[in-house]
Protein backbone atom coordinates (compact mmCIF):
# COMPACT_ATOMS: atom_id res chain seq x y z
CA UNK A 1 0.00 0.00 0.00
CA UNK A 2 1.35 3.25 -0.90
CA UNK A 3 0.86 6.60 1.35
CA UNK A 4 -1.23 7.97 -1.18
CA UNK A 5 -3.69 4.76 -1.37
CA UNK A 6 -3.67 4.81 2.62
CA UNK A 7 -5.05 8.56 2.15
CA UNK A 8 -7.40 7.40 -0.49
CA UNK A 9 -8.86 4.90 1.84
CA UNK A 10 -10.03 7.32 4.50
CA UNK A 11 -12.20 9.06 2.06
CA UNK A 12 -13.36 5.94 1.34
CA UNK A 13 -14.83 5.09 4.61
CA UNK A 14 -15.97 9.15 5.25
CA UNK A 15 -12.92 9.58 7.84
CA UNK A 16 -11.83 13.38 7.58
CA UNK A 17 -8.72 14.55 5.31
CA UNK A 18 -6.82 16.10 8.24
CA UNK A 19 -7.79 13.01 10.34
CA UNK A 20 -6.59 10.55 7.91
CA UNK A 21 -3.49 12.31 7.31
CA UNK A 22 -2.67 13.19 11.09
CA UNK A 23 -3.74 9.08 11.73
CA UNK A 24 -1.29 7.96 9.50
CA UNK A 25 1.52 10.76 10.30
CA UNK A 26 1.19 9.25 13.75
CA UNK A 27 1.59 5.87 12.58
CA UNK A 28 4.59 6.84 10.62
CA UNK A 29 6.50 9.34 13.31
CA UNK A 30 6.34 11.55 10.48
CA UNK A 31 4.65 15.12 9.82
CA UNK A 32 2.12 16.04 7.33
CA UNK A 33 3.91 17.88 5.23
CA UNK A 34 6.29 14.60 4.92
CA UNK A 35 3.59 12.47 3.97
CA UNK A 36 2.19 15.07 1.02
CA UNK A 37 5.94 14.49 -0.43
CA UNK A 38 6.32 11.28 -0.26
CA UNK A 39 2.79 9.87 -0.93
CA UNK A 40 4.63 7.42 -3.19
CA UNK A 41 6.12 5.58 -0.33
CA UNK A 42 5.14 2.27 0.17
CA UNK A 43 3.89 1.28 4.01
CA UNK A 44 5.31 -1.89 5.34
CA UNK A 45 2.49 -4.56 5.42
CA UNK A 46 2.55 -3.86 9.52
CA UNK A 47 1.98 -0.44 9.45
CA UNK A 48 -0.78 -0.96 6.55
CA UNK A 49 -2.77 -2.97 8.50
CA UNK A 50 -2.40 -1.07 11.37
CA UNK A 51 -3.30 2.36 10.15
CA UNK A 52 -6.34 0.69 8.52
CA UNK A 53 -7.71 -0.48 11.60
CA UNK A 54 -7.27 3.04 13.44
CA UNK A 55 -9.65 4.37 10.13
CA UNK A 56 -12.42 1.85 10.79
CA UNK A 57 -12.76 2.84 14.61
CA UNK A 58 -12.10 6.25 13.33
CA UNK A 59 -15.06 5.58 10.73
CA UNK A 60 -16.97 4.00 13.61
CA UNK A 61 -16.88 7.15 16.09
CA UNK A 62 -13.64 6.41 18.54
CA UNK A 63 -12.63 10.11 19.39
CA UNK A 64 -9.09 11.05 17.57
CA UNK A 65 -7.23 11.29 20.47
CA UNK A 66 -7.92 7.77 22.12
CA UNK A 67 -6.52 6.42 18.85
CA UNK A 68 -3.21 8.78 18.99
CA UNK A 69 -3.23 8.34 22.95
CA UNK A 70 -3.10 12.23 23.55
CA UNK A 71 -4.82 15.38 23.43
CA UNK A 72 -3.21 18.98 23.73
CA UNK A 73 -5.27 21.44 26.68
CA UNK A 74 -4.21 24.64 27.37
CA UNK A 75 -0.90 24.58 26.06
CA UNK A 76 -0.30 20.65 27.81
CA UNK A 77 -0.33 17.55 25.87
CA UNK A 78 -2.10 15.34 27.76
CA UNK A 79 -2.22 11.31 27.40
CA UNK A 80 -5.84 10.15 27.22
CA UNK A 81 -7.64 6.52 27.41
CA UNK A 82 -10.85 5.66 26.85
CA UNK A 83 -10.96 5.42 30.84
CA UNK A 84 -11.53 9.37 30.66
CA UNK A 85 -13.11 12.10 28.86
CA UNK A 86 -11.34 13.64 25.65
CA UNK A 87 -10.75 17.27 27.34
CA UNK A 88 -12.41 20.12 25.18
CA UNK A 89 -11.44 23.51 24.30
CA UNK A 90 -14.08 25.29 25.58
CA UNK A 91 -13.23 23.48 28.94
CA UNK A 92 -10.41 26.26 28.83
CA UNK A 93 -12.71 28.98 29.62
CA UNK A 94 -13.57 27.72 33.22
CA UNK A 95 -9.30 27.33 33.49
CA UNK A 96 -9.19 30.94 32.08
CA UNK A 97 -11.47 31.97 34.67
CA UNK A 98 -9.92 30.49 37.36
CA UNK A 99 -6.61 32.36 36.29
CA UNK A 100 -8.36 35.45 36.51
CA UNK A 101 -9.21 35.00 40.03
CA UNK A 102 -5.44 33.37 41.07
CA UNK A 103 -3.01 36.04 41.35
CA UNK A 104 0.32 35.23 40.11
CA UNK A 105 2.76 34.47 43.21
CA UNK A 106 -0.09 34.26 45.61
CA UNK A 107 -0.47 30.96 47.46
CA UNK A 108 -3.91 29.26 47.22
CA UNK A 109 -5.31 26.07 47.59
CA UNK A 110 -7.39 24.89 44.76
CA UNK A 111 -9.26 21.46 44.08
CA UNK A 112 -10.68 20.22 40.83
CA UNK A 113 -13.34 17.70 41.71
CA UNK A 114 -13.82 14.86 38.90
CA UNK A 115 -10.55 15.72 37.51
CA UNK A 116 -10.54 12.91 34.27
CA UNK A 117 -7.40 13.12 32.13
CA UNK A 118 -6.03 15.81 34.99
CA UNK A 119 -6.89 18.65 32.16
CA UNK A 120 -8.02 21.56 34.45
CA UNK A 121 -5.79 20.76 38.30
CA UNK A 122 -2.64 20.45 35.64
CA UNK A 123 -3.62 23.48 33.12
CA UNK A 124 -4.09 25.90 36.63
CA UNK A 125 -1.32 24.16 38.20
CA UNK A 126 1.14 24.57 35.04
CA UNK A 127 -0.04 28.59 34.89
CA UNK A 128 0.11 29.09 38.92
CA UNK A 129 2.73 26.82 40.06
CA UNK A 130 2.46 28.66 43.44
CA UNK A 131 -0.78 26.66 44.04
CA UNK A 132 -1.55 23.76 45.83
CA UNK A 133 -4.00 21.38 43.83
CA UNK A 134 -5.20 18.75 44.81
CA UNK A 135 -7.89 16.64 42.52
CA UNK A 136 -10.71 14.18 42.88
CA UNK A 137 -12.32 11.27 40.75
CA UNK A 138 -14.51 8.50 42.00
CA UNK A 139 -12.44 6.11 39.01
CA UNK A 140 -9.75 5.13 40.03
CA UNK A 141 -8.68 4.53 36.43
CA UNK A 142 -9.04 7.85 35.60
CA UNK A 143 -6.89 8.80 38.48
CA UNK A 144 -4.28 6.78 37.45
CA UNK A 145 -4.55 8.99 33.85
CA UNK A 146 -4.11 11.83 35.60
CA UNK A 147 -1.63 10.81 37.78
CA UNK A 148 0.73 9.85 34.59
CA UNK A 149 0.08 13.27 32.91
CA UNK A 150 1.25 14.85 36.32
CA UNK A 151 4.33 12.41 36.69
CA UNK A 152 4.94 13.10 32.35
CA UNK A 153 5.10 17.57 32.82
CA UNK A 154 6.19 17.43 36.54
CA UNK A 155 3.49 18.99 38.53
CA UNK A 156 2.91 18.40 41.07
CA UNK A 157 -1.00 18.04 42.08
CA UNK A 158 -2.71 15.66 45.26
CA UNK A 159 -4.89 13.04 43.85
CA UNK A 160 -7.18 11.50 46.03
CA UNK A 161 -10.13 9.20 45.41
CA UNK A 162 -13.74 9.61 45.79
CA UNK A 163 -16.83 11.46 44.59
CA UNK A 164 -16.83 15.11 44.94
CA UNK A 165 -16.60 16.03 48.36
CA UNK A 166 -16.44 13.10 50.15
CA UNK A 167 -12.93 12.52 50.27
CA UNK A 168 -12.53 16.03 51.08
CA UNK A 169 -13.79 16.14 54.39
CA UNK A 170 -13.00 18.95 56.70
CA UNK A 171 -10.78 20.50 53.94
CA UNK A 172 -11.54 23.80 52.66
CA UNK A 173 -10.26 25.73 49.84
CA UNK A 174 -9.54 29.07 48.30
CA UNK A 175 -11.02 28.04 44.61
CA UNK A 176 -13.08 25.10 43.64
CA UNK A 177 -13.72 23.71 39.95
CA UNK A 178 -15.23 21.39 37.98
CA UNK A 179 -16.51 20.14 34.92
CA UNK A 180 -19.00 17.31 35.99
CA UNK A 181 -21.22 14.94 34.27
CA UNK A 182 -24.11 17.53 32.98
CA UNK A 183 -25.55 15.79 30.05
CA UNK A 184 -28.99 14.50 30.48
CA UNK A 185 -29.82 11.08 30.21
CA UNK A 186 -32.22 11.11 27.97
CA UNK A 187 -30.52 13.59 25.53
CA UNK A 188 -29.84 11.76 21.85
CA UNK A 189 -26.34 13.67 21.95
CA UNK A 190 -24.76 10.58 23.85
CA UNK A 191 -25.56 8.58 21.17
CA UNK A 192 -22.22 10.15 19.38
CA UNK A 193 -20.13 9.96 22.83
CA UNK A 194 -20.73 6.23 22.97
CA UNK A 195 -17.08 5.87 23.29
CA UNK A 196 -16.09 7.99 26.15
CA UNK A 197 -17.35 6.72 29.55
CA UNK A 198 -20.67 7.64 30.49
CA UNK A 199 -20.33 8.60 34.07
CA UNK A 200 -18.46 11.23 32.89
CA UNK A 201 -21.06 12.45 30.28
CA UNK A 202 -24.45 12.15 32.30
CA UNK A 203 -25.41 11.52 35.55
CA UNK A 204 -28.80 10.63 34.27
CA UNK A 205 -32.22 12.24 34.82
CA UNK A 206 -32.37 15.88 33.76
CA UNK A 207 -28.48 16.11 34.09
CA UNK A 208 -27.95 18.53 37.10
CA UNK A 209 -27.44 15.85 40.05
CA UNK A 210 -23.94 16.18 39.96
CA UNK A 211 -24.32 20.05 39.72
CA UNK A 212 -26.91 19.67 42.79
CA UNK A 213 -24.48 17.40 44.71
CA UNK A 214 -21.96 19.69 44.15
CA UNK A 215 -23.02 23.23 44.81
CA UNK A 216 -25.38 21.86 47.86
CA UNK A 217 -22.21 20.89 50.17
CA UNK A 218 -19.53 23.55 48.83
CA UNK A 219 -20.29 26.35 51.49
CA UNK A 220 -18.33 23.96 53.72
CA UNK A 221 -15.10 23.62 51.74
CA UNK A 222 -14.63 27.27 50.86
CA UNK A 223 -12.80 30.16 52.46
CA UNK A 224 -14.32 32.87 53.26
CA UNK A 225 -14.38 34.64 49.84
CA UNK A 226 -13.51 31.64 48.28
CA UNK A 227 -15.04 30.41 44.59
CA UNK A 228 -16.76 27.68 43.14
CA UNK A 229 -16.61 27.63 39.13
CA UNK A 230 -18.97 25.05 37.21
CA UNK A 231 -19.14 23.77 33.61
CA UNK A 232 -22.42 22.66 32.76
CA UNK A 233 -24.63 22.67 29.56
CA UNK A 234 -25.35 25.36 26.89
CA UNK A 235 -28.87 24.50 28.07
CA UNK A 236 -28.36 24.89 32.07
CA UNK A 237 -26.65 28.60 32.84
CA UNK A 238 -30.16 29.85 34.55
CA UNK A 239 -30.18 26.20 36.53
CA UNK A 240 -27.19 26.64 37.99
CA UNK A 241 -27.43 30.20 38.63
CA UNK A 242 -30.47 29.33 40.63
CA UNK A 243 -28.57 26.35 42.48
CA UNK A 244 -26.00 29.05 43.35
CA UNK A 245 -27.97 31.57 44.36
CA UNK A 246 -30.41 29.37 46.26
CA UNK A 247 -26.83 28.07 48.59
CA UNK A 248 -25.88 31.69 49.41
CA UNK A 249 -22.92 32.56 46.74
CA UNK A 250 -22.79 36.18 45.69
CA UNK A 251 -21.21 37.64 42.63
CA UNK A 252 -22.96 34.84 40.43
CA UNK A 253 -22.38 34.86 36.63
CA UNK A 254 -21.83 32.87 33.60
CA UNK A 255 -19.07 32.94 31.23
CA UNK A 256 -19.56 32.02 27.35
CA UNK A 257 -17.29 29.45 25.47
CA UNK A 258 -15.81 29.30 21.95
CA UNK A 259 -19.60 28.71 20.20
CA UNK A 260 -20.35 32.26 22.21
CA UNK A 261 -22.67 29.53 24.42
CA UNK A 262 -23.45 30.12 28.05
CA UNK A 263 -20.60 27.18 29.33
CA UNK A 264 -19.50 27.74 32.78
CA UNK A 265 -21.13 29.66 36.05
CA UNK A 266 -19.59 30.68 39.17
CA UNK A 267 -20.54 32.09 42.78
CA UNK A 268 -18.37 33.51 45.45
CA UNK A 269 -19.02 32.57 49.20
Amino acid sequence: MRIADALAAGRELGVDRLDTQLLLAHRLGRSRAWLLAHDEDLLSAATATAFTADLARRAAGVPFAYLVGEREFHGLTLRVTPDVLVPRPDTEVLVDWALELLPPGAPARVADLGTGSGAIALAVKNARPQASLTATDRSAEALAVAADNAGRLGLEIEFVHGEWWSPLAGRRFDLVLSNPPYIAGADPHLTALQHEPRGALTPEGDGLDALRAIVSAAQAHLEPGGWLLLEHGYDQADAVQALLAEAGFTQVSTRRDLGDQPRCTGGRR
